[in-house]
């Protein structure tokens, strides 16, 4: 085939498809991109980093965060009575004050108390990876907190945990404690 024989309309229908495959590769990419961005505003950084090293790939950790969106979104999730906030913020304080005398079973305490929040919230509270992959799609500032304080938790069961330590997971499980405890923002008009 030599070049002279190609008509005018056969370049203009090469240009237009190589156009439209560009636009298509454009287009593709910039919806990854935005999806990448979505997830991490959604999740926060530190958990969209974890997911992905956790997953081995970008595409892999995406699929997953987009999996626990769609889990927790079909769950019961409500905002507290405010009988069941009155009862929950005061054992909060009884916890606190325990801290002083024993440590590690005010931290063992707070993490049980955290469980019951999340159970009056409508959150399972079947394992630890399954509470934390949930809390992280509506709660994810204070995840890595989450974590750390149940990572102090179980040295402490294992007798590994210092006062400091514990003293950590206690502000740790608070600011969490605090965010499931919160009273609904009012709907705005």
């Amino acid at each position: 085939m030599n070049l002279a024989d190609i008509s005018t309309t056969q370049i203009v229908v090469v240009i237009a498809l190589a156009v439209l495959v560009a636009g298509g590769i454009a287009i593709w990419l910039f919806s990854r991109k935005r999806r990448t961005e979505r997830l991490r505003t959604q999740f926060g950084g530190a958990e969209y980093t974890r997911a992905v090293e956790e997953g081995g790939s970008r595409r892999k950790a995406e699929a997953v965060l987009d999996q626990r969106a769609d889990r927790v979104e079909g769950l019961p999730i409500r905002p507290l009575a405010p009988g069941d906030r009155v009862r929950f913020v005061e054992s909060w304080g009884k916890v606190q004050a325990r801290f002083v005398d024993g440590p590690g079973s005010a931290v063992t305490d707070a993490d049980q108390l955290l469980g019951d929040v999340m159970s009056a919230r409508g959150y399972p509270v079947s394992d630890f990876e399954q509470r934390a992959a949930d809390i992280s799609v509506d709660h994810p500032l204070v995840l890595e907190n989450y974590r750390a304080a149940h990572q102090s938790a179980l040295r402490q069961k294992s007798g590994q945990a210092s006062t400091e330590d514990l003293r950590q997971a206690m502000i740790h499980y608070r600011t969490l404690f605090e965010e499931l405890v919160r009273e609904p923002e009012p709907a705005r008009a």
